[in-house]
């Protein structure tokens, strides 16, 4: 690059990779090394201490429900300079870098924030988590549609599955939504309806009938049945269990869908276990996730135009007989306080 080129207001501003240290071991290659070459091996820097991001924890874990839990067993970047965080990883990938970022940690989180405001993505795969999580086959049904990360189920082919069943109180049994085909919405009414109390009372006698089926499961399969048959008769209500990695973006889409308030009741326990297991981890990425995604409002055109109309004294009614599109844009503007 000439010297005009570098000085121009056009050019690059992420800074050049620098050169890198003196191998701190240089390893000859070994008798079976495919490549036939040294292996060079790099130190941190001098007097870089490096810190364990899980502070030599084999796993960190949140119950959930009744027999369920999320349980962070690893993250990469896992060792990481004093002072700094896994957020270190995703301005590295940003700048194209092998150091620690900018000497200054408020121009890193200038940079993240950057980053995530203008959907610049590919930086956040740079940081990775493991997690071991087990959930009613009902919600991993719904968790397995995030087809953006590796998994590895308990299999009922292969073992037995455990005596384990998720079944809410009565006062957690909810009632069918108007307003959304999918799902759940207010409580029964238990201390004014008698009607209702019986019917959230039947549900979980419903549930706990379901059970059962376990007793008859175990033992078709001591007299011989296939265990990849005889599972097909439990209930969804039963748990199992997965291995589940995945990077921080699409980490981040999860929760922005599983947490938010329409998601079903039992899977946002789940998210916000796993987002608080993050946080520590990721703290100025998961403060820009606050700050532009999980607690921002997001504006379609005919949303803006509407506020546009109600800037000018108009009605800022939405331009659309779509009856759903209406009443979330009533609900933004109850959000914004219009």
């Amino acid at each position: 690059m000439s010297a005009t080129a570098k000085n121009s207001p056009t050019a690059t501003s992420l800074e050049a990779a620098p050169a890198l240290p003196a191998p701190a071991v240089v390893e000859a290659p070994s008798a079976d090394s495919a490549s036939g070459r040294p292996v060079h091996r790099y130190a941190p820097e001098a007097g870089v201490k490096m810190v364990d991001l899980l502070d030599g924890d084999t796993r960190r874990q949140i119950n959930c429900l009744d027999h369920g839990f999320v349980a962070l067993l690893d993250v990469m970047p896992r060792l990481v300079p004093a002072g700094h965080t896994a957020d270190q990883a995703i301005v590295q990938a940003a700048r194209v870098s092998y150091g620690a970022g900018t000497k200054k940690i408020n121009e890193d989180r200038g940079l993240i924030r950057y980053l995530l405001r203008h959907r610049h993505t590919t930086p956040f795969e740079m940081v990775e988590f493991k997690f071991h999580v087990a959930m009613p086959i009902f919600i991993a049904r719904q968790w397995i549609r995030h087809r953006t990360a590796n998994v590895n189920e308990y299999s009922g082919r292969y073992s037995v599955m455990p005596d384990r069943f998720y079944r809410p109180t009565v006062e957690q049994v909810r009632k069918q939504s108007k307003s959304n085909r999918q799902g759940g919405g207010e409580t029964f009414d238990l201390a004014a309806d008698v009607n209702e109390k019986a019917t959230a009372e039947a549900f979980v006698s419903f549930l706990e009938e379901s059970e059962k089926l376990y007793e008859k499961y175990i033992n078709l399969t001591e007299k011989g049945v296939s265990r990849e048959l005889a599972r097909i008769g439990l209930p969804v209500s039963l748990y199992t269990e997965w291995y589940w990695k995945i990077d921080l973006h699409n980490l981040l889409r999860f929760l922005s869908l599983r947490m938010d308030a329409h998601a079903q009741e039992e899977i946002q326990v789940f998210a916000r276990a796993m987002f608080d297991l993050i946080r520590p981890m990721v703290p100025v990425t998961v403060e820009a996730f606050g700050d532009y995604e999980h607690g921002a409002v997001h504006l379609s055109k005919l949303e803006i135009e509407a506020m546009r109309s109600l800037v000018k004294g108009g009605s800022g009614e939405l331009a659309s007989d779509n009856k759903r599109e209406q009443a979330e844009w009533q609900a933004k503007r109850a959000q914004l306080g219009l």
